[in-house]
């Protein structure tokens, strides 16, 4: 599973800048409605293709599996392809009116492709439309359309180097449940050569603090801009703060290219990350012992940023039956928890939870955050005006946050007019 670098996507699909992809397919195409309002489907004995941006040979390996599987029982013939440029790919594909049947699609990407006709909303034809979490589906919802089956998603938590924690006297009592209490453990594992807490500087991590404080960018289903509500500037203030104190650094700072790889370098002993950091930590870090505990809670309480791609199918597929049918079987219980195994993400679907839990006992934090993490926003041009925002929190420190936060919200008010 990919992990999210310098933009707010996981769950699989490989980080790719989306706006002039979106551009280049939305000018002038005329493809089909995306409405699939009649419940009709297109039915042909056309082969299906399906297209991943993968994390590597375990991710492309296992899908690869899973439809060669599914066609040899539905007698549909189907073809994996791993694109190395997923997004430019797909626009290409649609321009041209011959788009692969089933693709991964981000949350950001989903706007553009939605509002220019290229992706067909069957989400309301799913038989297993009830089994996903809420927050997903609101998250492929455009319109008032649920577009796509979300396909596995990840969850922000604390990691806790266990060495360093021991080292400075820290016990389970002393797991931070407070912002009060993370920024007093922070200071006391703080040291020489290590930071506390060491985070990429970006949105896609600091943003789990505007949750914890009530606040996030848009509200649940991006139709309104909330950036500079009172919360978000609490939460801003909060990290400010620990950056100044010096028990937070970011990972630029710290010589490292994101949070996982100041942690594997024990250059910080806590990090705030994704399910994903496992796989990077047991393959470039294998020494490191460490543990995963839910965040802290804010003044709002719980809150966290959660990420997911969807299985979009093409509005022009000529075989958009066989491609439900698909989608479905790739989106069962077995094969998510099949995925889960392969390549680490975590199942979107709420009856795989008490299994994929028993199987990853140390992991379970990031599923019990399901309930309550919040989505990135999913408006048209939402991902260029967090580009913004993330250069802006790179100096966070000397910055202010209430007119870092008012120029996004002009910003992403702009995108809604």
């Amino acid at each position: 599973m990919q992990r999210p670098s310098h933009r707010w996507l996981a769950g699989g699909a490989v980080a790719v800048a989306t706006a002039l992809a979106l551009t280049a397919c939305g000018s002038g195409f005329s493809g089909g409605s995306g409405d699939d309002s009649s419940g009709k489907l297109t039915s042909s004995d056309k082969a299906l293709t399906v297209m991943i941006g993968s994390s590597g040979d375990a991710e492309t390996a296992a899908v690869k599996s899973a439809v060669s599987d599914w066609s040899k029982s539905d007698g549909t013939k189907a073809s994996v392809v791993a694109a190395s440029d997923l997004n430019q790919q797909l626009s290409q594909g649609f321009a041209a009116k011959k788009p692969a049947d089933v693709f991964y699609l981000s949350t950001d990407a989903l706007a553009g492709y939605a509002s220019n006709g290229s992706l067909l909303a069957y989400g309301d034809q799913l038989s297993n439309k009830s089994d996903f979490y809420p927050s997903l589906v609101k998250s492929f919802t455009y319109d008032g359309k649920f577009y796509c089956a979300p396909k596995d998603f990840s969850t922000l938590q604390l990691i806790i180097n266990t060495d360093m924690w021991s080292a400075a006297g820290l016990t389970d009592s002393d797991i931070p449940k407070t912002w009060d209490q993370l920024q007093a453990v922070s200071k006391k594992l703080t040291g020489a050569g290590h930071v506390g807490l060491g985070i990429s500087g970006e949105y896609a991590r600091i943003g789990s603090f505007m949750t914890q404080a009530g606040g996030n960018l848009m509200n649940d289903d991006s139709t309104k801009a909330t950036a500079n509500s009172d919360a978000n500037v609490k939460a801003l203030d909060y990290v400010k703060t620990l950056l100044n104190d010096g028990d937070l650094k970011y990972a630029k700072d710290l010589g490292a290219g994101w949070g996982g790889e100041a942690f594997g370098k024990g250059l910080a002993a806590m990090t705030i990350e994704g399910n994903w950091i496992t796989g990077a930590l047991s393959s470039d870090f294998p020494n490191i012992k460490y543990k995963v505990v839910e965040l802290p809670k804010g003044p709002a309480g719980n809150g966290t940023l959660q990420f997911t791609n969807c299985w979009g199918i093409a509005a022009d597929s000529p075989n958009q039956a066989a491609a439900l049918k698909l989608v479905e079987k790739l989106t069962s219980k077995d094969d998510q928890l099949a995925f889960s195994k392969a390549f680490g993400p975590m199942p979107s679907i709420k009856s795989a939870a008490d299994e994929w839990k028993s199987q990853n006992p140390d992991l379970v934090p990031f599923l019990n955050a399901a309930d309550y993490a919040k989505g990135v926003p999913t408006a048209k041009g939402a991902a260029d005006v967090v580009t913004d925002l993330n250069s802006k929190l790179e100096s966070l420190s000397t910055g202010d946050p209430k007119a870092i936060l008012d120029a996004t919200q002009k910003n992403l008010e702009a995108l809604l007019k």
